[in-house]
């Protein structure tokens, strides 16, 4: 049993951890969405874009996987962003279910402007950390998310948590045993470009 004072402390680093990812995500990723597309677009919207740069199949029950929505959301934010012209969406020949999406080049000029302007905001950041330093915080962390992970899901769901920040050596999906998105969209695309 876990003694209170452990409790406490358990609950002073999640408080921080907490802390951590709402100002990643309000700073780091909303302000400087915010900066290079005006508020025109949404931290989910720029994931999508993200996801279709990294891969070109999906159907529209991946995309709401993605983006936790419903299929009928899926859709409509994937209509959004055709409307936008920032999306291209069209359905397989083969199997009406199947749609591919691919960036528009006023996307990729934005995904670009995007990440030119978060890795500046991140080297101001961070260049007062130790490299070190920040490489034994993320395993830390990898190695808590993945036995919270462990403890409380199906081995077989899709782990959706590293959104835009996609990693190729994903402690918590080896650890924990995931079915990764990003990686299960990317054999398939690839094997799709073999069948061609």
């Amino acid at each position: 049993m876990i003694q209170d004072r452990a409790i406490a402390e358990i609950d002073d680093f999640l408080g921080s951890a907490h802390v951590f990812a709402s100002a990643v995500h309000d700073v780091v990723e909303q302000r400087v969405l915010d900066g290079v597309a005006g508020g025109q677009l949404t931290v989910s919207q720029v994931k999508l874009l993200k996801l279709v740069a990294m891969t070109n199949l999906y159907t529209l029950g991946d995309v709401a996987s993605f983006l936790h929505v419903s299929n009928a959301a899926a859709s409509k934010a994937v209509d959004r962003m055709v409307r936008r012209n920032l999306l291209r969406r069209t359905d397989d020949e083969k199997d009406r279910r199947t749609t591919h999406l691919s960036l528009t080049p006023a996307a990729r000029q934005l995904l670009d402007a995007y990440e030119a302007a978060r890795r500046q905001k991140l080297e101001g950041v961070f260049v007062q950390f130790p490299r070190q330093e920040l490489v034994r915080a993320a395993e830390l962390l990898d190695r808590i998310s993945a036995h919270i992970v462990g403890h409380g899901a199906d081995a077989e769901e899709l782990c959706l948590k590293c959104g835009i920040y996609f990693r190729e050596n994903c402690l918590v999906r080896r650890l924990a045993q995931r079915n990764c998105f990003y990686e299960r969209r990317r054999g398939q695309a690839g094997r799709r470009s073999g069948e061609e």
